[in-house]
């Protein structure tokens, strides 16, 4: 691609007691005369940690560090500053993400690099699972993908597959495995990698997956090597508990079209699920909190059918009473129990689901977390489930790990109600509850958690820790727990010598795994601890989670990877667009869903792309034409065109939305401050019948303050102010200067008006006005963000989700269908865009001709640069 030429890519996983070292080599070579800048970008599990990098040119290689964040930053914005070449590895918000690291190749000179991450292998539904994300993007001469698994309890059962698997290349797929070995190799040859016999795309694009399960004689398996033990504790053949689980669900406005049809499908497919020994309730909330039952309610044929019928009728609209939901649901379960209505050994689930965050009743999510916390009192696993791009996140999280649960994002995709019936699989088959593994105190130092309030059908539990004396080659452990029909209590033991005798075959071990398992599992649970710690306490966790990532060389979301090449081999070349540290890539909807992925994608481009020996480059004049605005911000006017300044880049990325006449979009929702945006558009007089797409314009924009209890609406004809019972209304042939309420507002006469609402942002409405008599057009308005700063980091909508800090990198720039605007392809949010040069028009200085702003325009809707799909910002009414 692009005289690049990747000859030789190899995966290599050596999975040790489920503990897999993985690591991804690729060597590449430039066949063309130029140098040329090769990207090597990994998206790795949610879960794994990067342990090592290393890149070789010609012969030299040149290896990573991992140093504290701050550290490494500095080091890498001075290699840069140095003209030197510099990759960083960062982990991108609470999980490592996203590792990119690019280099100047010379003509005919190779490059090596080569990737280790480790991980933890889950089991779920009954099996370990391995996924393995393959997208060369070329046709590569020697292409492998090898697993190696040793498990000392014995392999029952191993198997393969891929998304992108043909018939062609089925039988390249060669599994074997016998007692504790298992072999998994996938090598296709370049005629095998032909999406047809004369193309020269790959097929090799999808998820490569690896599942597996042990043998157990017996519920657990300890193992000890060299002073650290692990401990894996999955008993089978147990009778199910019945579970009392109540569904609080958000039937806000928000929730309304696809979200709560997608809810409504999954719903009725887990009511098929639903055991008659369980027991469940519906609770709905929105401005008001209404039950199904008033009582949890056991699950008869004839109350599922009822319950059939109350999900098909479930509508959304109204605010968002989250709070009131949850203590709603709290009470019932507190009355099932003190009322002897649900089995004593049974397991109590709270699932919740939102698309937003809460707005009406208790709206202070500090003081929802605390209300929350203190009702359940350990009794209750809560779930949080997370729709859509609306939810404060970090709030969900924080309130389901404090009740012994967990949180997790459901994406606004098509395959949405799948997730949600997926999740319910997972916590669907309680065995145990209340399960605590103890060891003798005098013993252990530095365990992981060793008490679980639930134990789920096709689990395992892991625990892990440190022998106060590193020659103890013995352990027992106390488990504890309660089933279904009697208490679950015993000892067990383990000796240093049975592990020695399973580990003869060596060449499938690496290292220390025992005690790398034990640090990962440390690390993880540190960080996890961490999100719901203030004060003194997170300060001693970030320490600690600290020293052992740096100590067993983990890139964790503590530490980055720096790869900086010596200064006599500086860049010859200028390199457009580098890797930027800090790019929030792990939040992109549908990239984080259940199951851990591992995307390989290695990028290929010139430094100066030629295309009919036309440049391209950013040195081009198309970059250098235009100055960039006085002052940055955020705006959407026209049809409706929306341009998001990247001040940082000193440019500017555009997109449209194409919607129907009447419909409502929220642009801008800050829960903390209480300002909200919302804008009706309008449409032509009259229909194109011309035209595939017809235009649309904002006619009336609603802005609203709640703590202020204010609201202004905005139209081409009138300004209104809301005050509490109090309205005052203009024109925009008045010139008015008022202050009221905590407001300023600004009106310039038949041009715009300027409003400022106490500390928060201040905004610019613009004015259009066209000939009254005009056949197709009207009157229109335009909005423009100023001090965007102000408003706080939870800010959302179609604009305000742009606020907040956004990176991007171009590649590959090349002529387009226009040949004054050239097509390139945009890396954002994880996601890689076809974008098109060109401009949309800045009206705030001067509404009737506007200036031009270049900018990238992404293309259908903005999908891929705004979060979810467009269709998630419609609301009801204007406020």
């Amino acid at each position: 691609v692009n005289g690049m030429e990747i000859y030789s890519m190899k995966i290599d996983s050596k999975v040790t007691s489920r503990f897999a070292h993985n690591v991804i080599t690729s060597r590449a070579v430039n066949r063309g005369n130029v140098s040329k800048e090769v990207f090597f970008d990994v998206d790795l599990p949610k879960t794994a940690f990067i342990t090592n990098f290393s890149m070789t040119i010609d012969g030299v290689t040149y290896p990573g560090t991992i140093k504290e964040k701050e550290a490494a930053k500095k080091q890498y914005e001075k290699a840069v500053s140095r003209g030197q070449t510099a990759g960083l590895v960062k982990a991108s918000g609470r999980k490592t993400e996203k590792f990119t690291v690019s280099v100047n190749i010379k003509a005919a000179s190779k490059v090596t690099f080569e990737l280790t991450y480790e991980e933890l292998l889950k089991r779920q539904f009954g099996k370990y699972e391995m996924f393995i994300k393959v997208k060369p993007k070329q046709l590569v001469k020697d292409f492998e993908i090898e697993v190696d698994i040793f498990e000392p309890q014995g392999i029952t059962e191993l198997e393969a597959e891929g998304t992108f698997i043909t018939n062609e290349l089925q039988n390249t797929i060669k599994k074997t495995f016998s007692g504790k070995k298992g072999h998994i190799s996938f090598k296709p040859t370049l005629d095998q990698q032909r999406r047809c016999p004369s193309c020269s795309e790959s097929v090799l694009d999808g998820d490569f997956t690896v599942r597996y399960d042990v043998m157990r004689t017996t519920p657990d398996n300890l193992q000890i090597v060299n002073g650290y033990f692990v401990h894996f504790f999955a008993p089978t053949n147990l009778p199910k508990l019945s579970k009392n689980i109540i569904f609080v669900l958000d039937t806000s406005g928000s929730m309304s079209g696809r979200e709560i049809e997608q809810t409504k499908e999954a719903l009725l497919k887990i009511l098929d699920d639903i055991k008659e020994d369980d027991f469940f309730n519906f609770i709905l909330f929105d401005s008001e909190i209404s039950t199904w039952k008033e009582a949890l309610i056991k699950a008869t044929p004839e109350n599922l059918d009822e319950a059939r019928k109350f999900v098909r009728q479930i509508s959304a609209q109204g605010l968002t009473n989250l709070h009131g939901g949850l203590m709603r649901g709290i009470d019932i379960l507190n009355a099932a129990h003190e009322e002897n209505l649900v089995p004593r050994r049974s397991a109590s689930i709270i699932i919740m689901l939102t698309d937003g965050q809460p707005n009406v009743g208790v709206s202070n999510t500090q003081e929802i977390e605390k209300a929350v916390k203190k009702a359940i009192d350990g009794r209750y696993t809560l779930y949080n489930l997370g729709f859509g791009s609306g939810v404060d996140y970090g709030f969900l999280e924080r309130m389901a790990l404090e009740n012994k649960g967990l949180a997790r994002r459901i994406y606004p995709d098509s395959d949405a109600a799948l997730q949600l019936q997926g999740f319910y699989d997972e916590v669907s088959n309680p065995m145990l509850i209340d399960v605590e593994l103890n060891y003798p105190e005098n013993e252990i130092s530095d365990l992981t958690t060793n008490s679980f309030k639930h134990f789920y059908d096709g689990s395992e539990i892991v625990v892990a820790g440190r022998f106060v004396d590193s020659n103890q080659n013995h352990l027992s452990v106390d488990v504890k727990g309660e089933g279904a029909q009697d208490a679950l209590s015993y000892t067990t033991q383990q000796g240093a010598e049975q592990t020695a005798q399973a580990f003869q075959e060596q060449q499938y071990i690496f290292g220390e795994y025992i005690e790398r398992l034990w640090a990962y599992l440390t690390i993880e649970q540190l960080l996890e601890k961490r999100i719901t710690a203030t004060g003194e306490e997170k300060e001693n966790l970030t320490a600690q989670a600290l020293a052992l990532s740096l100590m067993y060389k983990f890139v964790t979301p503590l530490t980055s990877m720096v790869v900086t090449k010596p200064e006599e081999n500086e860049n010859e070349e200028g390199i457009a667009d580098k890797p930027t540290e800090g790019t929030d890539i792990f939040t992109t909807p549908g990239m984080c869903v259940i199951y851990a992925k591992l995307l390989l994608i290695v990028k290929l481009i010139s430094i100066k792309p030629s295309f009919n020996t036309k440049s391209y480059g950013q040195t081009s004049p198309l970059y250098h034409t235009y100055a960039p605005p006085p002052t940055w911000y955020t705006s959407v006017d026209g049809d409706p065109h929306f341009i998001i300044s990247v001040p940082q880049k000193k440019d500017a990325i555009c997109f449209n939305i194409n919607e129907n006449p009447g419909i409502i979009l929220n642009l801008i929702n800050d829960p903390v401050t209480g300002i909200t945006v919302n804008g009706e558009l309008i449409g032509d007089k009259r229909a194109n019948s011309n035209a595939k797409i017809q235009n649309s314009y904002f006619g009336k924009l609603g802005i609203a303050n709640k703590h202020l209890d204010v609201k202004l609406t905005v139209t081409p004809e009138r300004i209104t102010i809301e005050n509490g019972d109090e309205k005052t209304g203009f024109t925009w042939l008045d010139s008015v200067t008022l202050q009221q309420a905590g407001l300023t507002l600004i009106i310039n006469r038949k041009k715009n008006l300027v409003l400022s609402m106490g500390t928060g942002a201040s905004f610019v409405v613009v004015l259009h006005q066209v000939w009254k008599k005009h056949p197709l057009h009207q009157d229109f308005l335009g909005l423009y963000t100023l001090k965007s700063d102000k408003l706080s980091e939870q800010t959302h909508g179609l604009l305000g989700q742009f606020f907040r800090p956004i990176d991007f990198t171009i590649l590959e720039i090349h002529p387009g269908s226009d040949p004054k605007k050239p097509d390139a392809t945009m890396i954002v949010k994880n996601n890689e865009l076809t974008v098109t040069r060109g401009w949309q028009k800045d009206y705030r200085r001067d509404p009737a001709h506007g200036v031009d702003i270049p900018c990238w325009f992404v293309h259908d809707n903005g999908a891929g640069l705004i979060d979810g799909v467009h269709t998630d910002y419609i609301v009801s009414s204007l406020f």
